[in-house]
């Protein structure tokens, strides 16, 4: 499953998603990307891999619903979005903020 083509790569992975869970997971080797809703673990996978050079352990994918928000007396939906949890293999690190 080599070379996926950039474009591909940077519509797969939409950006990492910080939060506090997120930071906590991040000590254990563990990052959290919002990806493309239609993005696979192997899409996961190979682009982490070649974006930041590193060793992708395990990928858990979630989707996440969007929250109901009321705007001006009307309730609509926020957007969607598909996190994926990858876990890189011990001693790796990808430098999250450097990259937001």
């Amino acid at each position: 499953m080599a070379g996926m083509s950039n474009e591909r790569i940077l519509n797969t992975l939409r950006a990492p998603h910080i939060s506090e869970k997120s930071a906590r997971l991040a000590e254990n080797n563990q990052y959290v990307f919002v990806v493309a809703p239609e993005a696979t673990k192997a899409d996961v996978r190979a682009a982490v891999e070649q974006m930041f050079d590193v060793k992708v352990e395990q990928v858990n994918l979630v989707n996440a619903k969007g929250k109901v928000k009321s705007f001006r007396f009307r309730a609509g939906n926020r957007q969607g979005k598909r996190k994926a949890y990858v876990r890189l293999a011990d001693g790796q690190t990808i430098d999250v903020s450097a990259k937001a």
